[in-house]
């Protein structure tokens, strides 16, 4: 397939992948026209990169599970260097989940205690009575 059915079937843009070529992440092969051309298994390999993606990775971190791909392993994350990668990411994002919820319990405090400086304490929580309020100013 050429590069624009593969940006499409994929749901990026050629130039991206030209980019992803030009980091040695994917490699096309040139018909006798010079048109790039692709295979399968590179639309396996850029499925791959977009999920780590999605998951957060940054693209150099995608390069081991594109190695592993291309070494002939169905999944990219077959091999020592994609767990290692797996596991600096998820250290990582025990780490911001960790800041998260120190964040949240401090603006749950700062909240309680703006609250019970109100005069007359704090309001009710109902949300049905905000819409209503509002409609009724309307």
């Amino acid at each position: 397939m050429r590069i624009g059915e593969l940006a499409e079937r994929v749901g990026t843009t050629t130039r991206t992948l030209r980019y992803y070529e030009s980091r040695g992440l994917l490699t096309a092969r040139r018909t006798e026209q010079g048109y790039r051309t692709y295979d399968e298994d590179d639309l396996r390999l850029l499925q791959q990169i977009r999920t780590l993606q999605d998951f957060g990775f940054d693209l150099e971190e995608t390069r081991p599970f594109v190695d592993c791909l291309r070494a002939g392993h169905p999944a990219g994350d077959s091999c020592p260097a994609s767990i290692a990668v797996y596991r600096r990411k998820v250290a990582e994002l025990d780490g911001l989940i960790d800041r998260l919820q120190a964040i949240r319990a401090q603006v749950g405090a700062e909240l309680l205690r703006a609250e019970a400086e109100l005069p007359h304490g704090p309001e009710p929580r109902c949300e049905l009575g905000t819409e209503w309020d509002t409609e009724r100013e309307g």
